[in-house]
C-alpha cells in the first residue's frame, strides 16, 4: 500500500466551504469507489479562521485543501482516475508520494469517520535546503528535531511524511510534508502552542528551542504552513 497525498486551491468562482463539502462528501465517495484504502481531509476552512497568523507561505500559493488516500499502487496507470477524481474538485492539483512516519497518533482527541477533529491541524511544507545533503537533512528531521518539537510544543498528533516522489508536472518540489494536531485554544495562544500555559520562562525557553532546532534543516521564507481542520474520512486498516 502506497500513501499519496494531494494539494488543492480552491477553484475561482467557489469557496472554501463548497470545497471541503464536496471533497467530504461525493469525492470521498468516489474515491473509496476507486479502491481507496483510507482517505483523509484537511481543509482550510472557517473553523480554523482564528489561525490565520499561523499561515506561511512560501510558494506564493498555498494549498488550501490537503487530501491523503492510500492506494495499492501510485504507478501513474493505477492512480489516473483519482487524479481525475481530484482534478475536477480543485485547481492546482499537485500529487506527492510519500513515505509516512505518525510519532504521536491521535488518541487524545479521537474523531468518529467523517467529523472533524478536535483543535487544528497545521500542515507545514518543507524544502531542503540545496546545501544540505539528503541524508543529512532527514537526519536532522527526523532522528533529531523530531524529540525537541514533541518536547516544546502540545501536540496531540505529529505526521511526518518523507517525499518520495513527486508525482505531478510542475508541482513544487516539497521534500517533506508533516502535520501536528493541536488544541484549539494554540490557534491564538502561544502558550497552548508551546505547551507552557501560565508559565513565561517555560514558553521563551520552548520557542527558543524550536526556533535553534528547525534552522538547523529549514529556510522559514521557503515554507508554506496551512492551518487545517482534519476530516478522517476512512481510516487506513489496522495491519494485522
Amino acid at each position: 500500500m502506497e500513501k499519496v497525498i494531494y494539494t488543492l486551491v480552491t477553484p475561482t468562482g467557489s469557496d472554501i466551504a463548497s470545497l471541503r463539502d464536496r471533497l467530504c462528501g461525493d469525492t470521498t465517495e468516489q474515491l473509496l469507489a476507486l479502491g481507496a484504502h483510507g482517505v483523509q481531509v484537511n481543509v482550510a476552512d472557517d473553523d480554523v479562521a482564528p489561525a490565520a497568523a499561523l499561515r506561511m507561505d512560501g510558494s506564493g500559493r498555498p494549498a488550501d485543501a490537503i487530501v491523503s488516500v492510500w492506494l495499492d499502487s501510485a504507478v501513474h496507470r493505477f492512480r489516473q482516475p483519482v487524479d481525475d477524481a481530484l482534478s475536477e474538485v480543485g485547481d492546482s492539483m499537485a500529487a506527492y508520494l510519500v513515505t509516512e512516519s505518525v510519532p504521536i497518533p491521535n488518541t487524545r482527541f479521537p474523531a468518529a469517520a467523517g467529523t472533524r477533529t478536535d483543535g487544528m491541524a497545521q500542515v507545514a511544507f518543507l524544502h531542503r535546503p540545496p546545501d544540505q545533503a539528503v541524508a543529512d537533512w532527514l537526519d536532522v528531521w527526523l532522528n533529531s528535531h523530531t524529540q525537541v518539537a514533541i518536547d516544546t510544543q502540545d501536540t496531540f498528533l505529529y505526521v511526518q511524511n518523507v517525499v518520495a516522489r513527486v508525482l505531478t508536472e510542475g508541482a513544487p518540489p516539497w521534500s517533506g510534508i508533516v502535520e501536528e494536531g493541536f488544541p484549539a485554544g494554540a490557534m491564538t495562544e502561544p502558550h497552548v502552542f508551546f505547551d507552557a500555559v501560565d508559565d513565561e520562562d517555560r514558553l521563551a525557553a520552548h520557542m527558543q528551542q524550536m526556533m535553534v532546532s528547525t534552522q538547523r534543516f529549514l529556510d522559514y521564507a521557503t515554507l508554506d504552513v496551512v492551518p487545517t481542520s482534519r476530516y478522517v474520512m476512512r481510516a487506513v486498516p489496522a495491519a494485522s
